[in-house]
């Protein structure tokens, strides 16, 4: 059984914070402690957040979400990114595509090129595009992060370094307005910082809900990538990027 809309967007909220209280959490969602009380029961016995006195707190900042809840958090924004990055790509570019879920999300936007030559580390990706005979996919060796389906480690690294990609497409696991783009693992944060610098075009691919997030590994500042494709931005956040040279597409 899937987490309902409150129970995701509480999952997001405290991604982004320390820690939330019941109090807070009855507010602004306008339903009862006991309704939030089962919401945390849920949440908790799913490890997807930590009980705290009064309230709860995230997992861990060295640990994402599981793999098999990410798939389906703010699914919307991530097709409606994954297409925009779709109609970026032409026919018969050199691709890598990197971890996160919402890359699994271009993956799918990209079955119905042709001539395309796409490298990757993430299982998932060469499973979605191992029945489009168009998509030619290379696999680069590697760690097995059982959790995450992908492939991280020196072998990783390697291969990386042998090509220079067309495009190269990265999710992140937060977004900081002083320390750039983040991630979770430094094994993968590794991987992206070797990523964005081996491709001629670097496409960053995230919601609105990494910003915030308390992840650990820095990745590269936001003046190394070219893109952001993203579903909102603040004012504020939207000078920054720009400032770093960052073009920005919003995607709804």
């Amino acid at each position: 059984m899937g987490l309902n809309e409150r129970q995701n967007q509480i999952l997001n909220w405290v991604q982004q914070e320390d820690a939330l209280l019941v109090e807070e959490m009855v507010t602004r969602f306008n339903v009862s402690s006991q309704t939030i009380r089962k919401d945390i029961n849920q949440l908790a016995e799913r490890h997807l957040v930590r009980r705290t006195h009064g309230g709860i707190a995230p997992v861990s900042s060295t640990e994402n979400l599981p793999f098999d809840h990410r798939q389906f958090l703010n699914s919307d924004a991530k097709e409606a990114i994954a297409a925009k990055v779709a109609q970026i790509i032409p026919d018969g570019a050199s691709v890598f595509l990197g971890i996160g879920t919402t890359v699994e999300y271009v993956a799918k936007a990209l079955v119905s090129h042709t001539n395309l030559q796409v490298f990757t580390n993430n299982l998932t990706v060469a499973s979605i595009l191992g029945d489009y005979p168009e998509v030619r996919v290379r696999v680069l060796a590697g760690k097995l992060r059982h959790r995450h389906h992908d492939l991280v480690g020196e072998e990783t690294l390697s291969g990386l370094r042998q090509y220079y990609f067309d495009y190269g497409v990265l999710g992140c696991g937060g977004m900081d307005e002083a320390q750039g783009i983040l991630d979770f693992d430094p094994e993968e944060a590794a991987v992206s910082r070797v990523l964005v610098e081996q491709s001629r075009h670097s496409l960053l691919v995230a919601d609105q809900h990494k910003w915030g997030r308390k992840a650990m590994a820095r990745v590269q500042p936001f003046a190394a990538i070219d893109w952001l494709f993203s579903d909102v931005l603040t004012e504020s956040q939207t000078k920054l990027l720009t400032s770093h040279g960052v073009q920005i597409q919003l995607c709804s």
